[in-house]
């Protein structure tokens, strides 16, 4: 944006325009404005000076606006009385805390998003501002008050504690399945239509390791269907297109509704989870020890599927 002083004339001979546009009347707009008839005067002559055109048309007895005056009040009237609305409710507004969380896209999507409305309900004193992405130098960036955050527990310089651990099993639709025909263990997967989620971390989970804890080789060929995307890849599962791995927690929803089942009792926990983690430079603000404490909650309520 360009530099505004540069551009724009003083605040206060666009208030005494606007005062006297509004009464066509320099001594009316000098008495609102508890200013002399001659400040106000000369306080428009130095608007016209700058902006270069007469914005009143004077006379021995009145001055009127000019038809240059009248277009400008237009705008200026309006600018001003929206400044005016928006201090005015800065004033009125009760002084509120505020509280970045950061998460990857498969936490805020699926996890949080749909919970937020009851933080909001128990802590309307908080305002939250959330951050969703897959770099964890974002989670981990200086205006974030805590993230929650995918990973063994340790990021030096920052303090964690443990969200809920990784439990994962596949996942499909009840329509997947009807289509395809049940299925009755983990071996028969490989020849199922695979959602792989493609992702550049190392130690996020994917089919070919998933199998191998099972005791199940995936062939180096298959007809797997990657996504870079968590959340479109359990919609994808929900819309019957083929079998997902599914992250205890984050598909939790979708089993409750129905949306998703779990075809096979297998499932493959590891030493990874979902931590809650802030900076060590600094004490965790109230705004978020109140966030953590009401996620914890929210997870110890919810009845496993």
């Amino acid at each position: 944006m360009q530099n505004l002083r540069s551009t724009l004339p003083p605040m206060g001979p666009l208030i005494a325009f606007e005062a006297a546009a509004r009464h066509e009347n320099f001594t009316r707009a000098a008495e609102e404005l508890n200013l002399s008839q001659a400040a106000v005067s000369q306080q428009i002559r130095n608007l016209e000076r700058a902006l270069g055109t007469a914005l009143f048309l004077r006379t021995h007895r009145k001055v009127r606006l000019s038809p240059e005056g009248r277009r400008f009040q237009h705008t200026i009237a309006a600018a001003l009385r929206q400044i005016a609305v928006a201090a005015a409710e800065l004033r009125a507004r009760p002084a509120r805390a505020s509280l970045t969380v950061a998460a990857d896209q498969s936490i805020a999507a699926l996890w949080l998003l749909p919970r937020l409305p009851r933080f909001h309900a128990r802590h309307g004193d908080i305002a939250v501002r959330l951050v969703a992405s897959d770099e964890e130098r974002d989670s981990l960036a200086a205006g974030v008050d805590i993230a929650i955050i995918h990973g063994a527990g340790a990021w030096p310089g920052f303090a964690s504690t443990l969200f809920f651990g990784e439990s994962i099993f596949p996942v499909c639709s009840q329509d997947y399945l009807a289509r395809r025909g049940p299925i009755g263990a983990a071996a028969e997967l490989p020849s199922h239509a695979l959602l792989e989620f493609e992702d550049a971390r190392w130690d996020w989970m994917n089919w070919r390791n998933w199998l191998s804890n099972t005791g199940v080789d995936l062939p180096a060929q298959t007809g797997t269907f990657r996504i870079n995307s968590y959340p479109l890849l359990i919609e994808a599962a929900k819309n019957g297109q083929g079998v997902a791995l599914g992250w205890d927690r984050l598909v939790d929803d979708a089993i409750a509704s129905g949306a998703l089942v779990r075809p096979v009792a297998e499932s493959v926990e590891t030493d990874a989870g979902y931590h809650f983690v802030w900076s060590e430079a600094r004490a965790l603000p109230d705004a978020a020890s109140a966030f953590r404490d009401w996620a914890a909650a929210e997870l110890s309520a919810a009845p496993q599927p």
